[in-house]
């Protein structure tokens, strides 16, 4: 029988015209420890296993698509899809142009999928929290050049904030960083490990919340993933140290 990748679809109101998923590991070709559907051609698999997989990620879009991978380097730049090279280092790409794919991979750090409600633009960023922190969700909405009312975005599979640890400086950081007005709900997102003082539980999820209404986006869905706690469906850097990547991507059809 024929390998079937398993994606997952955002559960958000988009234009018809907008096609948006993520991958899962499930489905396909590659080998322990990156079974089945990794995507990542930098993680140590068997190239050809990659190069399949990604196959089958083009075979599953619309006819006529071309997708555009970054070098991700925990940033804060914004390339339009397409340009900038072969694979721009960036750590988010948009588009206005159909049949353009914005992708970013991931393996616990947060893919976030932005379009307008208008059906003209669509980005995708890669939020570790590091690039999160710098701000490369506000560099994303602003690189966009649409009105941030009239955006919607949806947080992918990301590391979930049972099991996001980090320590006191992390915190410290975000808390630095934050407005005034969001310090309160900043202050939040961190819950003190018992025991282990100076760790925190962090909820990436909210934190991207805070930095999108930041930028004038508050239509935000999606958030319920953690890729730490479901083996199964995800990979996680965190967990298994050695592992593959999964895809978030978007298009205009």
């Amino acid at each position: 029988m024929p390998v079937i990748p398993h994606f997952i679809e955002p559960d958000w109101p988009a234009p018809r015209n907008v096609c948006a998923l993520s991958t899962t590991r499930l489905g396909g070709g590659s080998e322990s420890p990156f079974q089945s559907f990794n995507l990542g051609d930098h993680v140590g698999d068997e190239a050809h296993a990659v190069a399949g997989n990604r196959e089958r990620l083009a075979s599953a879009l619309p006819a006529g698509s071309a997708v555009h991978w970054l070098s991700q380097v925990h940033g804060t730049d914004v390339v339009q899809a397409g340009q900038g090279g072969a694979l721009p280092a960036a750590d988010a790409q948009w588009s206005g142009t159909p049949g353009a794919v914005c992708t970013v991979m991931t393996a616990d750090c947060l893919p976030v999928l932005l379009c307008s409600v208008d059906g003209d633009v669509v980005a995708a960023a890669h939020a570790g929290w590091r690039g999160l922190m710098a701000g490369i969700l506000e560099n994303t909405v602003s690189a966009m050049k649409a009105r941030p009312e009239r955006l919607l975005a949806w947080l992918g599979p990301a590391i979930g904030p049972t099991a996001f640890e980090v320590g006191a400086e992390v915190r410290d950081a975000f808390f630095s960083s934050a407005e005034p007005f969001e310090r309160a709900a900043v202050t939040g997102c961190f819950v003190p490990v018992v025991a282990r003082p100076g760790h925190y539980l962090a909820d990436i999820y909210t934190l991207a919340r805070v930095r999108l209404a930041r930028s004038g986006v508050t239509r935000v869905f999606g958030g319920g993933y953690c890729t730490f706690n479901d083996s199964e469906r995800f990979f996680s850097y965190r967990r298994d140290g050695q592992t593959g990547r999964m895809a978030s991507l978007i298009l205009l059809r």
